[in-house]
């Protein structure tokens, strides 16, 4: 079985269960060390043989899975597998060779940015969706779909996501205000540089900012920015989730104006 494991951000202690589960019980770890701390291997097995893929190839990778045909084997990927995890062309050669695999999902690097900077990224009534996407450039260019850049999805103006990004301040600023169809200047802009690393940094600047405060900061690598007025000191409109006048499967509406004191049934469910 070759597991492709989302190691989480970088703090060893958000990876989840299951993932050090599986990384415990590893016989052969693939990593890589430019992305990920070496204390997240603290969960793997010792005696497990180590891959460092920081310098491998994907030809390199298979190879390493061709000679353990019979060995638990756990391919780390930095972040959450599902957003730029580089993960298709691996799935891709498990199935046209038969090989037996799963993805265990980890904590998203957007997540421990959220977090690292105390905010909730979306809010009622100033954005309910998150655009999360890169720059077009360089030898990324053809993998953009038409369509997909962030100019295209600046004029949404909800909170957006840019990974991969920080070496083109300059770019970066001019596509998310698009020529004025975009994020307004003072839009709050917030960079996080290794989130959750013990050398995490934040940057809290502006979209007008954006270029100058990123060129000055010599944050190039690991950084994720985030955009959009849910970033900034908004006035919270209270959610109707805990709000006592409305009900759902769980809880009564209280014409009172309030639930507290009353026992509202719970069904109850096993856990599986």
């Amino acid at each position: 079985m070759i597991s492709f494991v989302g190691a989480g951000p970088g703090a060893a202690d958000l990876m989840t269960f299951r993932g050090a589960a599986r990384l415990a019980r590893a016989e052969v770890v693939v990593w890589a060390s430019s992305l990920i701390p070496a204390e997240v291997l603290e969960h793997a097995n010792p005696s497990a043989e180590r891959h460092d893929s920081a310098g491998m190839t994907l030809e390199d990778v298979l190879a390493v899975y061709a000679r353990h045909p019979e060995a638990a084997i756990v391919r780390l990927h930095s972040g959450d597998t599902s957003v730029y995890g580089a993960i298709g062309e691996q799935i891709a050669w498990c199935r046209s060779t038969g090989r037996e695999y799963e993805i265990v999902p980890g904590v998203g690097s957007l997540s421990a940015a959220a977090a690292a900077i105390g905010r909730e990224l979306t809010a009622p009534g100033v954005a309910q969706s998150i655009v999360q996407t890169r720059l077009a450039g360089g030898r990324t260019a053809a993998s953009m779909p038409a369509g997909e850049s962030v100019a295209a999805f600046a004029g949404h103006r909800t909170t957006m996501a840019v990974y991969l990004s920080t070496q083109r301040p300059a770019q970066l600023q001019a596509e998310l205000l698009d020529e004025g169809r975009g994020y307004a200047p003072g839009t709050p802009a917030v960079v996080v540089a290794k989130a959750s690393w013990p050398d995490e940094r934040v940057i809290t600047t502006t979209v007008g900012g954006l270029a100058e405060d990123l060129a000055a900061s010599g944050i190039r690598t690991a950084a994720l920015v985030l955009v959009g007025d849910a970033l900034g000191e908004i006035e919270p409109q209270r959610t109707r989730l805990y709000d006592p006048r409305y009900s759902h499967g769980c809880r009564r509406r209280s014409t009172e104006g309030s639930t507290e004191g009353r026992a509202i049934p719970v069904e109850k469910r096993r856990l599986p």
